[in-house]
């Protein structure tokens, strides 16, 4: 199918040297090691973005396994199932050597036919993503793209000195995004070391002057997670639900699109429960969790509990479908300061977190901007 009507098209298929997805090696996660080879999977991949959040790698003898899904400078990464299917970016230099898992496909154009930066801008604009979504969504229950599908999609095609210009104009938007992703990374490593700090190496303000029994300062005191903030359910979005709006759609993997209607005034805590197991983000704003994740509501939120559950370990209680059981949760035991240093935490990492807010909303204006251009760019509606 034809989305853009005054470029010439051609099937990805026959223009592309690699369309394919990859594999887990055997033992699964187990052989995941701290550096060696990267192993991409569906949650490093974002639409013009690519996450190290969660970055796995493989020793020497499981990377040779999956030498047949070794990924290249330039490659265009594509999602091709659950939650983030559809999600595209390009690989960065600085990931290399990498692989990619069955999750994620790889897609590699003949660069004198099509630049792969063009068409990763294509996959992303939300034309395609649309389409996309709803080749996805056509066919059994779960949220799919085959590498038929994706070799039969028909591209746009103008000239390269065309392609490079477009693509040179829309990176300037790209350029700004990245700068202000690398700011979020910083302020969020800021606070991430604050907390480790105070709340496991235990050095907060006046520790000299505490005594610490068994690992808990005096006034201080564990307590189970069910009983400080119990996880509900998020609830699923039927496809014909999906229409895009301004509140994010939370799923395991992150962000996973928009929609109209916000089902948990935020901000509140999203924790995975299927899929990336255990992953734990804060949302500012009112935000739609979706079935494949719970979620901590307002009143029971706070940045403090945010970072203990990114020190929480949660671990796959279901083997046939690897999952977070609720019960087991709840009796995760955290460690509750007194409230003099719970305040004081908040005071300083609360203005952290409304910086990362700012940035992340100045990001999603960069890029809703950028994705307006796009397809009058790509469709010849604006001249360069």
């Amino acid at each position: 199918m034809r989305l853009l009507k005054n470029w010439h098209h051609e099937q990805l298929g026959p223009i592309c040297s690699k369309i394919g997805s990859g594999a887990t090696p055997r033992g699964g996660e187990s052989v995941y090691v701290g550096e060696g080879t990267a192993i991409i999977r569906s949650q490093n991949v974002y639409n013009g973005l690519f996450s190290s959040d969660g970055l796995a790698y493989l020793a020497e003898q499981h990377t040779e396994q999956l030498k047949g899904v070794t990924v290249e400078s330039r490659d265009v990464l594509l999602n091709i199932t659950g939650d983030s299917v559809a999600r595209c970016c390009q690989v960065p230099d600085w990931v290399l050597p990498a692989r990619v898992n069955q999750h994620v496909a790889i897609v590699r154009p003949n660069s004198d036919r099509l630049l792969p930066e063009f068409l990763s801008y294509y996959f992303i604009s939300p034309l395609m993503q649309r389409y996309l979504l709803s080749r996805a969504g056509s066919g059994g229950t779960r949220n799919a793209l085959t590498k038929g599908m994706i070799e039969s999609l028909e591209v746009p095609c103008p000239s390269l000195p065309v392609q490079q210009r477009i693509v040179a104009l829309l990176k300037n938007y790209d350029d700004l995004i990245e700068n202000n992703r690398r700011r979020i990374q910083l302020l969020e490593q800021a606070a991430r070391l604050l907390y480790k700090e105070w709340f496991v190496h235990l050095r907060f303000p006046g520790h000299e002057h505490v005594k610490i029994t068994d690992g808990v300062p005096d006034g201080w005191h564990r307590k189970p997670l069910g009983d400080i903030a119990p996880l509900k359910y998020g609830k699923a979005l039927k496809q014909d639900d999906r229409i895009p709006g301004p509140f994010p759609v939370y799923g395991s993997s992150g962000i996973v699109g928009t929609h109209q209607k916000a089902l948990v005034a935020g901000p509140g805590i999203v924790v995975g429960r299927k899929g990336n197991v255990g992953s734990v983000y804060w949302s500012e704003d009112d935000f739609h969790p979706i079935d494949t994740v719970y979620f901590i509501e307002r009143e029971n939120s706070s940045i403090h509990l945010y970072y203990a559950l990114l020190h929480t370990t949660f671990i796959s209680t279901d083997v046939a479908v690897p999952g977070l059981n609720r019960d087991f949760a709840h009796s995760r035991s955290l460690l509750i300061p007194e409230p003099k240093i719970l305040r004081l935490f908040e005071d300083i990492a609360s203005p952290i977190h409304r910086q990362i807010d700012s940035l992340q909303k100045y990001n999603m204006a960069l890029a809703k901007a950028r994705d307006m251009l796009l397809p009058r760019l790509m469709n010849g509606e604006i001249e360069i």
